[in-house]
């Protein structure tokens, strides 16, 4: 299977809806009037992974104050994120699971690594009105600079 082009700012963002670490349904239009951060990581229980979804849950009320909703995605199963969360201390970080069909919604963003199994490590920002601000793919082993994303999220205008 050929891997699709990555998303790209000014793109609509595709809707996907997707399981958390405790079983509820999150959908990406139900965020409309809020931007969001998805934060795509490869695998739970690595430790730059693990690093990537600890930042998130450090920043949750910047990303508040900000309109912002950050959400982790990979493309393990519900009780592997739950066990991962409890693990972590993170409590109010959801973590998706992209978990069946396999990597569906890295797909559909063009972020699925076919030879992997799983997804690129990227952040992608879609704003108020569902479309892409933002999209930056990072080397799988390093951990994205949050504070970038809260910066560019400071400087768009606001709706």
């Amino acid at each position: 299977m050929q891997p699709q082009q990555i998303i790209q700012p000014g793109d609509p963002a595709g809707n996907f809806s997707l399981k958390d670490q405790d079983d509820k349904t999150f959908d990406l239009f139900e965020n409309m009037g809020r931007r969001t951060l998805l934060s795509f990581h490869p695998l739970a229980w690595t430790p730059f992974c693990a690093a990537q979804m600890k930042s998130l849950e450090d920043t949750t009320g910047t990303f508040s104050s900000l309109n912002t909703v950050a959400v982790g995605i990979s493309v393990d199963s519900v009780p592997c994120k739950k066990a991962w969360a409890e693990n972590l201390g993170l409590s109010k970080t959801r973590l998706l699971c992209d978990f069946w069909p396999h990597g569906e919604v890295a797909q559909q963003y063009g972020l699925f690594r076919f030879a992997n199994g799983f997804s690129e490590r990227a952040n992608v920002i879609v704003d108020e009105k569902q479309k892409v601000v933002f999209v930056r793919v990072y080397p799988v082993h390093s951990v994205p600079d949050i504070q970038e994303v809260i910066t560019f999220i400071k400087n768009l205008k606001m709706p």
